[in-house]
C-alpha cells in the first residue's frame, strides 16, 4: 500500500502556513485547521459510489478535489500527515451512541485516533461530523477539557472509555472505545459496512458537517443548521436540489462530483432529523 502523503498538498488544503513540527502547538494548529477546512461528508455512499480507503484515493478526493468524507476518510488521511511530520500514531475504533442510549450495544463503525507526544497519549477526531471535537483531547479521565468549542471529557471503567462533550449544560456521549491498536482491515471491513448496507445511516440520509473556530454549521438531509455556543441552534429547511446545492458548496466549501445522479438523489432527501 502506497503510504507517502504530499504534505505540502495536505497542509494548503488545510490553511496551514506555519512550520510543521511533532509537537503540541502543532497538532493543536492542524487539528482546528482540517476541521474547518475539509467538510464532513457522505455523498459517496448517498449516490452509491465507493468510498476507497487507499491513501491515494484518500488524497485525490479530500486533497486536491475539494470533496470531504466521513470518519475513515478523515482520520486515515490525517494519520498519514502527522506520521509524515513524525508524530508518533494509531488508529482506534470505537462504537457510537450519540442521539441513543449510553448503553445501547452498537458495531465498532467510527475511526480515532491516538497521539503519543512527549510521554502523553493524546486523542485527535476530525471525522465525527456535528460534534467532532475541535482539539486534541489527553488521554485521562474525569476532567473537563477545552476545546474552542463545547468542552469534552473522558470517562474509564473496566478497560472501556466513553467520549463526551458538554452540550447546552449535559454530558452527552459520543462513543465508546478501548485502546487496542486496529489494523487497516478492520476499518476496511467497517467501512464496507456503513458505505454500503442497506440499513446505513450513510446510505440513505445526507450528512455534512463543518467545524469552524466559532460555530458548527450540519446539513442532514433538507434541514441546515447553524450551532454556536450559548446559543439556541439556527435552523432553516431547503426547498430543492438547487437549494442544498447552493448550501453545500457555499457553506460547506465543497466541490460536488459532476454526475447526473446528484440532483436527483438531492431532490429525494427527505426532512432532516438528528
Amino acid at each position: 500500500m502506497h503510504d507517502a502523503i504530499d504534505l505540502d498538498a495536505y497542509l494548503q488544503r488545510i490553511g496551514m502556513r506555519a512550520a510543521a513540527a511533532p509537537n503540541l502547538a502543532t497538532l493543536q494548529a492542524i487539528i482546528a485547521a482540517h476541521v474547518a477546512a475539509i467538510p464532513f461528508e457522505n455523498l459517496n455512499p448517498l449516490l452509491g459510489l465507493p468510498v476507497d480507503l487507499a491513501l491515494p484515493a484518500l488524497e485525490r478526493k479530500l486533497v486536491f478535489d475539494g470533496r470531504g468524507g466521513y470518519c475513515f476518510e478523515q482520520n486515515l488521511l490525517l494519520v498519514a500527515a502527522l506520521r509524515a511530520i513524525g508524530f508518533e500514531v494509531s488508529g482506534l475504533i470505537a462504537r457510537v451512541v450519540w442521539t441513543r442510549p449510553d448503553d445501547a450495544v452498537t458495531p465498532q463503525s467510527h475511526m480515532l485516533v491516538r497521539v503519543e507526544l512527549a510521554g502523553e497519549s493524546w486523542l485527535v477526531d476530525v471525522g465525527f461530523g456535528v460534534q467532532t471535537p475541535s482539539g486534541a483531547l489527553r488521554l485521562q479521565p474525569d476532567i473537563e477539557q477545552p476545546t474552542p468549542l463545547e468542552p469534552f471529557r473522558l470517562q474509564h471503567e473496566d478497560g472501556r472509555w466513553r467520549m463526551q462533550s458538554l452540550v447546552h449544560g449535559q454530558w452527552l456521549s459520543l462513543y465508546h472505545f478501548d485502546l487496542r491498536p486496529v489494523p487497516l482491515i478492520d476499518y476496511v471491513v467497517a467501512n464496507h459496512y456503513v458505505s454500503t448496507h442497506p440499513e446505513s445511516n450513510f446510505v440513505n440520509n445526507l450528512s455534512v458537517a463543518r467545524t469552524l473556530s466559532d460555530r458548527r454549521l450540519s446539513l442532514r438531509n433538507r434541514e441546515f443548521t447553524v450551532r454556536r455556543p450559548e446559543s439556541e441552534p439556527e435552523r432553516r429547511q431547503l426547498r430543492d436540489a438547487t437549494e442544498i446545492r447552493h448550501v453545500l458548496e457555499r457553506e460547506f466549501g465543497l466541490r460536488l462530483p459532476g454526475t447526473a445522479m446528484l440532483d436527483r438523489r438531492l431532490g429525494e432527501l427527505p426532512d432532516g432529523e438528528e
